[in-house]
């Protein structure tokens, strides 16, 4: 399996030929969905969908209903390559996935919350989480949890308890043009003493760039 790092929260996930593409948002490289089998998208937010970047290929989008109406509403020639999928269910993107959870992280109590699902995705004997914007626990061992480390809406201490809840062996960090470089190493430093003990490591790479 070879997961390719593209872009604030877009993760390529390779194995045995087939090529999953998460969340190509605004910040993703373009080149992130070049030869994608299938794109899944975890909610609305254009960090997270972009339709430029859906129009630079033709994989089928797999993604919630809420995003679904709005593609159908404001980017209708991409309409007949979605599948909508709902929480719970599993299905067949060229490799194995399950969606997980139904609603994006509290941003303010007064904002009502999106529509939010991540994928459990099994590749050969390895399975990788994206939550999109959620820290919701996966109900099931994981092995690389792709961990958003930085938003208007997280605080290091929430991410540090997901990624201990979560207790994947490596926790790759996505979602990562909020903080400075600064506030990353701190970030960094921290899941080091809170995960030293347990086996996992956290790490975050240059985008373009391989786990």
């Amino acid at each position: 399996m070879r997961i390719t790092k593209f872009g604030h929260a877009c993760v390529r996930v390779e194995h045995e030929g087939h090529v999953i593409v998460l969340d190509p948002g605004m910040f993703t490289d373009p080149e992130a969905v070049d030869g994608a089998g299938a794109v899944l998208i975890t909610h609305e937010h254009p960090d997270h969908y972009d339709p430029d970047r859906l129009r630079a290929t033709d994989a089928p989008i797999y993604t919630i209903d809420a995003l679904a109406r709005q593609i159908a509403s404001s980017a209708p020639d991409l309409s007949e390559r979605v599948t909508v999928i709902a929480p719970g269910e599993s299905f067949d993107a060229g490799l194995p996935v399950r969606v997980v959870g139904e609603l994006h992280a509290v941003i303010h109590p007064e904002l009502q919350r999106l529509d939010n699902s991540g994928f459990v995705i099994t590749a050969g004997s390895a399975k990788v989480y994206h939550p999109g914007d959620a820290l919701t626990v996966p109900g099931e061992d994981v092995d690389v949890l792709l961990a958003p480390s930085s938003a208007p809406w997280l605080k290091a201490s929430e991410v540090i308890d997901f990624v201990r809840a979560v207790a994947a062996p490596r926790n790759l960090a996505i979602h990562d043009r909020v903080y400075t470089e600064a506030a990353h190493g701190m970030l960094a430093n921290q899941m080091k003493h809170f995960l030293d003990g347990t086996g996992a490591d956290y790490v975050r790479i240059p985008d373009g760039s391989d786990l």
